[in-house]
């Protein structure tokens, strides 16, 4: 998987919607395009879910080891 395609995974449902508002803006004031800009933002929002779940999943199991 290319990391176009890993970016656009990310934006799905209302993560889409905000990059759709955003990506124009930033691609403005910068030298990137809007598709590059979604990308980021895009791989910006999975990394932050990746975060969530390893954060939800340490705190299972250290919550279930203090119960054995």
């Amino acid at each position: 998987m290319d990391s176009k395609r890993l970016g656009q995974a990310g934006l799905r449902g209302w993560r889409g919607r905000v990059a759709d508002r955003v990506a124009p803006g930033v691609a403005r004031r910068t030298s990137a395009d809007v598709e590059q800009v979604r990308t980021v933002i895009g791989a910006l929002f999975l990394a932050l879910s990746t975060l969530y779940l390893v954060k939800a999943l340490r705190q299972f199991l250290e919550t279930r080891r203090r119960r054995t």
